[in-house]
This record gives C-alpha cells, structure tokens and sequence, in this order.
C-alpha cells in the first residue's frame, strides 16, 4: 500500500507538470493570436471546445476583457497569484485546491504588449481524487495478494518447517538435515549421549543402593523436610510391622507412637536423636539424625535396628554379674569368717583342722567357679587355643567316667557308656568339658540308687552324645532356661548342691563352637535325656 501511495504521488506530480507545460503552451499561444488578431481571435479560440480549460482576458486595471465563462466580475481574478505575477514580470503560474478534494486549477498568466494579460485556467482531478479512485482496485489487489501470501506462507512454511518437526530428538540424524541445523544436532545428539549416560549412573546407583538396603536387616527410612518417606526398605516395613509400600506418604504412616514422633520431630529440627520402640515383635532402636545443607534440614534419616536380643543379652549381663557377684562372696565371706575365727583364737584346737577343711572347700568351690567363668568367657568370645584333633568320643566318655567314680559312689548312681567307638575332630578339651558338666550333673541331681548312661553313635555326617539319668527331671517350664548362666531350677534345693551353676552354660557354648546343636526332654521324677549332635568332618 506503501508503495502504491508513493507511486500515485510520483504519477501525479509528473501529470501536474505535463499539465502546468501544457497551460503555459497554449497561454503564450493565446497571447500571440491576441496581439495579432485581437479580440476576434480569443473569441475564435473560446468557440472550439475547449473542454474544461477557461480563457480570461483583463485590461491593465483589472476589468474583465473576455471570459470563455460569460463573468463580467474580475475582481477575484485580477487579485490571484499569477495574474498579479504577469502584470509585475510578464507572465506568472499558480495552482488552486478546492476545498472538496476531488480536484484543483492551475493557472498561467501572461501579458501583452498593450499591458493586457491574458489567463488560462484548468480543472483536473487532485492527488487525493486520483489516490480514492485507486484505493478500492488497490485494496481489492492487497486483499488477494494478502490471501495468496497466507496460503503459500503456510505451504510453503510447513514444508520448510517439516525437517526440524521430523527430527528425532533422541536420535538426530545430522545427514539430510538443514546444514543450519547440522551445529544443533550435534549438540543435541552430544546432550542426549551424556544425559543417557548419567540416567544410567544413576539408575545403577539406585539399584545399587536398593540391592544394598534391601538386603540390611535393619531397617533404613530417608524423608524429606516434610516428613515424606523418599525411600523405605523392606527391613524397616518389617521391623515397625507396617504393610504396604510407604514411599510418598507421610513417615508417621509406619509407626504412630509417641516416642517416634518426638524422635522423628527432634530430627526434623535438626538435632540427632535415639529412641527405644517397645513393640509386640520386639524391641527396635531407633536412631533418627536431619540431613543437613549448612543451617538447613533437608530431609532425616532413620535408622531401624532389632535390639530384642540385645536387650536380653543386657538383661542377662545384669543377672550375670549380680549372679557372679553373689556366687564369689558367698566362699568368700565364709573364708574371711573361718579365717576371722582362727585369728581371734576362739576355735579350739581340735576343731582347727574342720574349719580347715572347710576353708579348702570353699576355696576348691571359688577356683571352680572362676574356671568356668573363665572357659564361657573365651567361648563366647572365640579366644579360647584350639588344638583341633581326632578324638575318640567312646573313649573320652569312659574317661571322664573314671574321674566321676568317686563322686558317682557316694551319690550311689550306677554309671555306664555304651555305643560305638566315633571319631570326631575337634577340641578334646572342649568336648570333655561338655560331656564331663552333663555327667557331672546327672550325678548330682540323681537320686540315691539311680542311674546316668552314656551313649556313643552316629548316623551319616553326624556323631551323637546322649546323656540319660533317672534323676528328679526338669518340669517343662524351666527347660527353655537351663542353659542360662547361674538359673536354679529349685534354688533352694540347688544351694544344697555343689556347683558353679555354669555347667548347662559351658555345655551349649561348647556345642555351639563344634556347629552342633543339643536338645533335653525331661520328665519330672523320671529323669532326663541331654542330646547332642555334632557335624563329622566340619572340625
């Protein structure tokens, strides 16, 4: 449109100068055939046709010679640009709008010799009528070239853009491609091999730490600072006794008590904290620390851990060390009051050699005590010497019956081994200590007249040791604590009995340091049976 506008300007200044030399033309030409032939002339030219051109002549005082428009008032004229221009230089030119837009007159005076002038004036279209006639072929025009140019800028736009839109973002093939493009592609291609690359990291790092926490019996629970689990393996599911999977929800989802929720608060405020969960299944510590970024908690880690046997083994510690504390003070207080007495000299001479005896008595009982004390202590820590050797089971039995006689005798049980002669690798002095407790023990809890067998077999891979009596047995209650360091079946008959109360103790340990396993059926009144059995050829 732009350029249509200047286009018609450039045309109609061009017309106004064809048209301005062409007034002029014909104004010099009137002029002539005016001063050669006068007014005849002027009105000869008037007569033609002259189209929309007018022909005014004036005298020098402005009164209106001829007028091709039949005027007789020439003021107006006489007062115009040119026609003032002509009488002052001989001829002059000047150009008239209207006030209606459509068109304008151009004028040109000249003068005669006589001082007259004459004027020619002509009406055409104006710049602005020239341009409105234009506009509405021009507007039709732009309106189909607008129409055309959409069409092909949309053909022509889908076409060029239907590479770039076909290009496979996680495969770009830079052959066939726009050359502009082939730098992006590249790029592109280069971003998507190491983007792949570290999803790979980071899925092996996933997996790996999956593979690591699943197989933890503790349980792990990571969180954000919203308490939202991020990851939750099965062992802490297992450990709260939650169901399902928590990723996603709310931490508090595992385990509602109040004591983990303080616990899990604590650290969300950022301070490490620990805490014992009592729960049906059992006793799980629990130790929640903020993961910190300077001042500010991102998110907690929780840490699970079954503490049942622990608890219980703290429990036994405790038992242990009141048991032991008790078990040595008993000698002991009865040898510094012995000692005390023969130092006062109130014990008569005679009787010095009973109080003697029992001073020895009881030291024999403190010596023992601390022997076994001693041998538990380096099998459940594993540093008792192993001298791994073939040891003839059979044979080992029949020992320690040879050093049980006496005792045996003055009980009245009636002892015996019977069975197969087995071969077993392993500690002698290990497995005499059990076979030596459980003898010593069917002789002890036996009844006067009764009786305690020994029993050597074997079936494949496995050695066996049954110890029988015909004691007073182990009511059913009790067996399940027996092999519990210091426990009293019947502490005040047992008081009554010589012992340590570590035999039992001394016997699982040591079967467990052989891999084996031992098992007790009893029967109060009747008796009771000691099963062990030992793996062949693991020693």
């Amino acid at each position: 449109m732009l350029s249509a506008i200047i286009l018609i300007a450039f045309v109609n200044r061009s017309y106004n100068r064809k048209i301005s030399g062409e007034i002029r033309t014909e104004a010099e030409l009137i002029a002539k055939g005016t001063e050669m032939d006068g007014s005849r002339y002027i009105e000869s030219i008037a007569v033609e046709d002259m189209d929309d051109m007018r022909i005014t002549w004036l005298d020098k005082n402005g009164r209106v010679l001829f007028d091709s428009e039949g005027e007789d008032d020439g003021s107006d004229i006489f007062d115009s640009a040119d026609v003032r221009e002509a009488f002052r230089n001989g001829s002059g030119s000047s150009t008239k709008r209207y006030t209606s837009i459509s068109s304008s007159s151009m004028s040109h005076s000249v003068r005669l010799k006589d001082n007259t002038v004459v004027r020619v004036t002509d009406v055409h279209s104006s710049f602005a009528a020239q341009l409105a006639e234009a506009m509405r072929p021009l507007l039709v025009f732009l309106a189909l070239t607008a129409l055309i140019s959409a069409l092909l800028a949309s053909h022509f736009s889908k076409k060029i853009v239907r590479p770039i839109n076909d290009i496979d973002l996680d495969h770009p093939k830079i052959k066939g491609s726009y050359p502009e493009l082939e730098p992006l592609l590249e790029k592109l291609r280069s971003q998507n091999s190491r983007a792949a690359r570290q999803m790979e990291e980071l899925r092996m790092s996933r997996e790996q730490f999956s593979l690591i926490t699943e197989s933890m019996s503790e349980g792990i629970i990571l969180a954000d600072p919203k308490l939202n689990v991020l990851a939750c393996n099965s062992g802490a599911i297992s450990l709260l006794g939650a169901e399902g999977d928590a990723e996603g929800q709310s931490i508090y989802s595992l385990e509602r008590s109040d004591i983990f929720r303080k616990c899990v608060q604590n650290a969300a405020g950022g301070r490490h904290s620990e805490c014992i969960l009592r729960l049906d299944s059992g006793d799980v510590e629990v130790i929640a620390s903020p993961a910190k970024s300077g001042d500010i908690v991102n998110g907690i880690v929780v840490l699970l851990m079954d503490v049942t046997e622990k608890e219980k083994l703290e429990i036994m510690r405790r038992e242990f060390t009141s048991n032991v504390s008790h078990e040595l003070k008993t000698p002991l207080t009865t040898i510094y009051g012995i000692s005390d007495m023969l130092e006062s000299g109130i014990v008569k001479p005679e009787d010095v050699a009973g109080f003697g005896g029992n001073i020895r008595s009881e030291a024999e009982r403190l010596i023992n005590l601390i022997n076994d004390i001693v041998s538990l202590s380096k099998l459940d820590e594993e540093t008792m010497p192993i001298k791994t050797e073939e040891v003839d089971l059979y044979e080992l039995a029949s020992e320690v019956m040879n050093r049980l006689e006496m005792t045996a005798a003055e009980k009245d049980v009636r002892m015996s081994v019977n069975g197969a002669h087995v071969i077993f690798s392993g500690s002698r002095t290990v497995l005499e200590e059990i076979i030596y407790n459980l003898c010593d023990n069917g002789i002890k809890y036996n009844t006067s007249g009764g009786a305690m067998e020994v029993k050597i077999s074997h079936i494949p891979k496995t050695a066996i040791i049954t110890v029988s009596d015909t004691g007073m047995g182990i009511p059913k209650e009790h067996i399940d604590r027996i092999f519990e360091r210091f426990y009293r079946v019947d502490k005040s008959r047992s008081r009554r009995i010589k012992g340590t109360g570590l035999g039992l103790s001394i016997v699982k340990h040591g079967v467990m340091f052989h891999g084996g396993t031992v098992r007790v059926e009893s029967t109060p009144g009747k008796g009771t049976i000691f099963t062990i059995e030992l793996p062949l050829g693991n020693k």
